[in-house]
């Protein structure tokens, strides 16, 4: 089988990295096609991928629209030499669902977004089907399939991901320090417009410092206060951080859940709290992860969990019993891959 993975976004890396390898295990040909997106190139190669370039990022409506017709010629032509039996990509990836139509080839989208509607507008009529976690909170009809797990657990789940604690001893830290992660982001995106997180970073920074180090992690530019506490970790070694922290707190949606599932408290903070069902599972039936619109609360919380000894132990607790109720996202995608054509919008299970 030959497949195509389309990579629209950093996080989709992540998504599918163990998908890909497994289907080259077993004999398939996978081809990567990227959109050159914050630290996209730089993931690619940590990985050891070989990948194909078909556009980059764009900051306004106008240029994303007239990017999207540049990236979907170069994925066409890529497509038609390549020529795949199955297109795979991510959320807001309407490349691979158009070209796949033009090509007569089915294409599969994975999408955790619900608010994303600018993506679901370009994509959902296009593409062959739609896999979401069954916490999905919207119904997309036929084309639909649930499935009982998160995007971050294809890459996070204990048998394919072992924290490294180099990352530590490259910031001064050990394992038993006490540090806190915040992440800044551009809300820049399609479905982030009109949207914001935390209003009150200064304030974040001066009161959790008094309980533990602070690194900052962000996007874009920052005030000059917030500078001495910025680090540039290589992205593929986050998430050993995370697994590490004694806290995350940040607007960074896919980063919070990334820190629940890991077993560190989260604190989600943003004006899209509630829209999206992996959000309030994590918090609502797990206690993973606390969602807050208002940032001055969001502190108050941050406090009190940095403040608690034992917060680490519980949190794995928990963890521990969501990693019992959910499947194996990767092996998931696999087969679903695999035998595409033998299935129906039927959800399996891994």
């Amino acid at each position: 089988m030959r497949v195509l993975f389309n990579m629209a976004h950093p996080g989709q890396i992540h998504l599918f990295k163990n998908a890909i390898w497994a289907l080259e295990k077993r004999g398939h040909d996978c081809k990567i096609t990227t959109v050159d997106k914050d630290v996209s190139l730089n993931l690619l190669g940590a990985y050891g991928f070989e990948y194909d370039v078909v556009g980059s990022a764009k900051p306004s409506l106008f240029s994303k629209a007239t990017e999207l017709l540049k990236i979907e010629y170069n994925l066409y032509r890529i497509a038609k030499s390549f020529k795949p039996d199955i297109l795979v990509g991510g959320v807001g990836n309407a490349y691979v669902a158009h070209v796949g139509k033009i090509i007569r080839k089915p294409s599969v989208v994975f999408d955790d977004t619900e608010h994303a509607k600018i993506e679901h507008i370009l994509t959902d009529p296009f593409a062959s089907v739609i896999c979401t976690p069954s916490c999905y909170q919207v119904d997309l009809g036929k084309k639909q399939v649930r499935y009982d797990g998160y995007h971050e657990l294809a890459y996070l789940h204990p048998d394919y991901f072992t924290p490294n604690p180099e990352v530590l001893s490259e910031l001064g830290l050990n394992e038993d320090d006490t540090f806190i992660i915040l992440r800044f982001v551009k809300w820049d995106a399609d479905h982030d417009i009109g949207q914001h997180g935390i209003q009150n970073k200064i304030e974040f920074v001066n009161e959790l410092e008094k309980h533990g180090r602070v690194l900052i992690t962000s996007e874009g530019e920052m005030d000059n206060a917030l500078k001495k506490h910025r680090i540039n970790v290589s992205p593929e070694k986050l998430h050993d951080l995370l697994y590490y922290a004694s806290l995350y707190v940040g607007d960074g949606g896919t980063t919070a859940v990334e820190s629940a599932i890991l077993g560190t408290p989260s604190i989600y903070v943003s004006s899209l709290v509630g829209t999206m069902g992996n959000f309030t599972e994590l918090e609502e039936k797990y206690g993973l992860l606390f969602n807050y619109n208002d940032s001055n609360k969001a502190l108050n919380k941050a406090v009190e969990l940095i403040q608690d000894p034992s917060i680490k132990e519980e949190w794995n607790k928990k963890r521990e019993q969501l990693l019992r109720d959910k499947i194996d996202v990767t092996a998931f995608m696999v087969r679903y891959i695999e035998n595409f054509s033998n299935l129906t919008s039927t959800p399996l299970s891994a």
